[in-house]
């Protein structure tokens, strides 16, 4: 009923999820994931014990083929009727699919990932998917790498009963809001007749509101570029003596603080006051 890719990225700091379902809030149930532990994804008649099982056994320093054999052997439950992936912090990922899934069902897995699928227009879904993974090798991004891959398997068919559902999950060590969280992403659209699209537009929303900036992009607030933009936030009624703390006050309110540097602007941000001014 679901089709969903765990893998990790080129440089092993993060490990993600990305999923889709013709299932309400598909995202509230399949995907799991620890900071440089690794990531599960559990479907098809899920076992949501596994999500944290996983996770323990990887901990140990399982790999991901143990943990999954672990898994199965330890469920008292439908096995055949089962489908699950795991990545590591390292070496391959495992995927495993009971013999009783509803078809198409089945999966790939290699180093880094582990693609599963069930209820599927064909096996065409799983290998466009893994094609798509593995082509997009140069992306920084984890998030951006996984979308790419749900994509993929979208457009190949996906879900053989239709969309609803889609999830993006990704952890990296104090990567997350304010350096305070090991959550890099977490996107749900658990109801929605075009999800993975949304989960696309929300991902972009989310890189603006919640990324901090690249610092080869930043720009100097001096000049005629910081005159423009005491300017602009004069203009949106901020009218502190010092630029940086005007400057800090309106991203907070607009939500961009993450991407505030003191006596720099990011022209992200740049290009959002300009257009709300």
């Amino acid at each position: 009923m679901t089709f969903s890719i765990v893998a990790r990225s080129a440089d092993g700091s993060a490990l993600g999820v990305a999923l889709a379902s013709k299932f309400l809030g598909a995202g509230a149930a399949v995907p799991a994931a620890l900071a440089d532990v690794g990531a599960v994804a559990t479907q098809s008649y899920a076992n949501l014990a596994y999500r944290p099982q996983a996770l323990s056994l990887l901990s140990t320093g399982m790999s991901a083929t143990h943990a999954v054999a672990a898994l199965i052997a330890g469920d008292d439950g439908p096995v055949d009727q089962r489908q699950v992936g795991v990545v590591g912090p390292d070496g391959p990922g495992a995927t495993y699919t009971g013999d009783n899934c509803h078809d198409w069902a089945g999966g790939a897995a290699g180093d880094g990932y582990a693609i599963q699928g069930n209820m599927l227009t064909g096996p065409q879904v799983v290998s466009a998917m893994r094609d798509t993974w593995l082509a997009e090798s140069g992306r920084r991004r984890l998030a951006y790498r996984l979308l790419a891959a749900l994509k993929a398997g979208d457009e190949a068919g996906g879900d053989r009963r239709g969309r609803q559902s889609a999830a993006v999950l990704v952890v990296a060590k104090g990567m997350g809001y304010g350096g305070t969280s090991d959550v890099v992403v977490d996107l749900r659209v658990d109801d929605h007749p075009q999800p993975v699209t949304e989960l696309a537009r929300l991902l972009d929303m989310h890189t603006m509101y919640f990324e901090r900036p690249d610092p080869a992009s930043l720009l100097v607030l001096e000049g005629s570029l910081g005159a423009e933009v005491r300017g602009r936030l004069v203009a949106a009624g901020h009218h502190a003596t010092d630029l940086d703390e005007a400057l800090t006050t309106w991203a907070g309110i607009e939500n961009l603080e993450e991407r505030i540097v003191p006596g720099h602007i990011d022209p992200l941000v740049l290009a959002h006051l300009r257009g709300g001014s």
